[in-house]
């Protein structure tokens, strides 16, 4: 997310790195927000980590909003060097002025700890779920935002578990209806999944526009490209 050339990542999963690079190829990012542990969210911050180790190490530390678990993880790839030498680690959830956002993080249920990310900055608001089951939660954190980026993940049976921690598109819709959010962006599909099938099934429970989340798809909030 680029605000008037603040830059700020929100997850880093597998092969996202190499695409971060193709916009800003020096990789200076100002802060980087990751919503849990698991590495299709965030393998490719040890990437980044190397980047500034190996590179120009003189510069201030690297803001990073996490839960706990993240740089455990990523230390299992890299456990002779000190992470936070690079990264100056706030805690998720928690609420915090990241350059020109407002940053609010919200526990919601998943396996492991897991902060929805809400953003906003000169009247625009960018929400995020990260992975989360079903709760009143996702309606607080999406409330009335710009583009409310949900997980999707569609896996067989999901709603038929006792204990949900991922979403159907449809209940992503649900929840995007019930924030009152503007427009919906579905994400973390399942493979195999037909995308336009889940935005299809997300629009039968929200009447604003379903996007799918696509490799190099960029998204225009209030009047500029972020």
């Amino acid at each position: 997310m680029d605000w008037d050339g603040y830059r700020l990542v929100l997850d880093l999963g597998y092969a996202t790195l190499p695409r971060l690079l193709t916009h800003w190829p020096d990789g200076a990012v100002d802060a980087v927000v990751i919503t849990h542990e698991h590495p299709d969210h965030c393998v490719d911050l040890h990437g980044l980590f190397r980047m500034r180790f190996y590179g120009d190490s003189n510069g201030p530390r690297l803001p990073l909003y996490c839960p706990p678990g993240v740089l455990d993880r990523i230390s299992g790839l890299e456990p002779d060097v000190d992470l936070e030498t690079v990264f100056e680690v706030h805690s998720l959830p928690g609420s915090y002025q990241v350059g020109p956002f407002d940053l609010i993080g919200l526990s919601l249920p998943h396996y492991v700890p897991n902060a929805g990310v809400r953003l906003q900055a000169d009247g625009i608001t960018l929400a995020y779920s990260g992975d989360t089951g079903p709760t009143p939660a996702l309606a607080e954190l999406g409330r009335d935002a710009d583009l409310f980026i949900v997980e999707a993940t569609d896996r067989d049976g999901e709603t038929s578990r006792l204990e949900r921690n991922l979403l159907t598109s449809t209940e992503a819709g649900h929840w995007a209806r019930r924030a009152g959010a503007r427009r919906l962006m579905l994400t973390h599909f399942w493979p195999g999944n037909d995308r336009a099938a889940s935005v299809a099934a997300a629009q039968l429970a929200f009447d604003g526009d379903v996007l799918a989340a696509e490799e190099d798809l960029t998204v225009t909030l209030g009047t500029t490209d972020h």
